[in-house]
């Protein structure tokens, strides 16, 4: 059951309500009057962090600033819908209750909720707005290091992004070909594939369909696309079609992870991460079935431990380790 407490048109209303309220899980827009969204949620999590769902639009724009907003402390987003019909209203209030359900249960830290904004700041913060990240110029891929005869593919959902993030940017650009599928929808897997690539010593971009998989390089599962991965006499390269979504979801981890199986089998390792429900279990035990090696994230690291627990119960998963581990394990994957 969700009992709505209270709303409010602008930050400054929300900050007065959440005090009084203290309420389990914050819908947070982007773009409001008065203060940005990002600008709140900063100095909700530095002052007092509790849940918060973001709600983005489709946009480069919105795409990036979900990022941050993610980057932020928020714990997962749903995008607004492009239409306005019953039955695109019907599909977005089904998805806002089953994430805010789920937003609930994540282990985010709270505290009891105090007044966020002073008064002596509230006159500084009107009418910021978003300031879009700088992309870098992309590393050129003829600088990586060769043909990759391994793979490691990785599947996340809720809380994946910044693990993501973290796992890339500690790696170096020596090592096998990088396969992600982030549950993402259009224009945000791109701004996410920009984003580890400017923090990041390997090559990270969205895929495109025959891209070929070298050393040093990590691919992003195009959001609204499934990613698969193909062997061929001149090593691996990527499919990217338009087939039905699976577990409801495209790109789908389970499709990348079976695709894997098949095409690397025991020359591959299968991640699975923090993420809502069991899309990558069923691809993962396939993984482990044909000799690759397969990890877990560890319930104390999660999110939300629900993706990892599936595929633990299923029996698919060789270790559990914590993003540390993870890391290390990777550094180990060597040619």
């Amino acid at each position: 059951m969700i009992e709505v407490v209270g709303t409010a048109i602008d930050p400054i209303i929300a900050d007065q309500k959440i005090s009084i309220f203290q309420p389990d899980v914050l819908t947070l827009d982007i773009e409001m009057p008065r203060m940005d969204g990002l600008t709140f949620l900063k100095k909700l999590m530095t002052v007092s962090p509790l849940p918060v769902l973001m709600v983005s639009s489709i946009t480069d724009g919105g795409a990036k600033a979900t990022l941050r907003a993610l980057e932020y402390g928020a714990v997962d987003f749903i995008c607004k819908p492009s239409n306005q019909d019953s039955d695109s209203m019907k599909n977005f209030a089904e998805l806002l209750i089953e994430k805010i359900i789920m937003v609930s249960k994540s282990k985010m830290k709270r505290s009891r909720t105090t007044r966020i904004l002073p008064a002596i700041l509230q006159n500084e913060i009107i009418d910021k707005k978003f300031t879009a990240d700088v992309i870098l110029p992309m590393k050129d891929p003829r600088e990586v290091k060769g043909r990759s005869e391994k793979v490691i593919a990785i599947g996340s959902s809720t809380g994946g992004t910044e693990v993501i993030d973290e796992i890339l940017s500690n790696l170096p650009d020596t090592l096998p070909g990088i396969l992600i599928a982030q549950h993402m929808p259009e224009k945000f897997t791109e701004a996410f594939a920009n984003r580890l690539n400017e923090k990041s010593d390997i090559l990270v971009r969205e895929a495109r369909n025959n891209d070929r998989i070298y050393k040093g390089t990590a691919f992003v599962a195009p959001g609204g696309k499934h990613m698969l991965l193909r062997a061929d006499k001149d090593g691996y390269r990527i499919e990217i079609n338009e087939g039905p979504p699976v577990n409801r979801l495209k790109p789908s981890v389970d499709v990348l992870f079976r695709s894997v199986s098949l095409a690397a089998g025991k020359s591959a390792l299968g991640i699975i991460l923090t993420g809502m429900g069991n899309d990558g279990a069923a691809g993962l035990l396939e993984m482990k079935q044909a000799g690759a090696v397969t990890i877990a994230q560890d319930e104390a690291s999660c999110v939300v431990y629900g993706m990892p627990n599936e595929a633990r119960k299923l029996g698919a998963v060789d270790m559990e380790k914590n993003i540390g581990g993870i890391v290390d394990y990777i550094r180990s994957f060597s040619e």
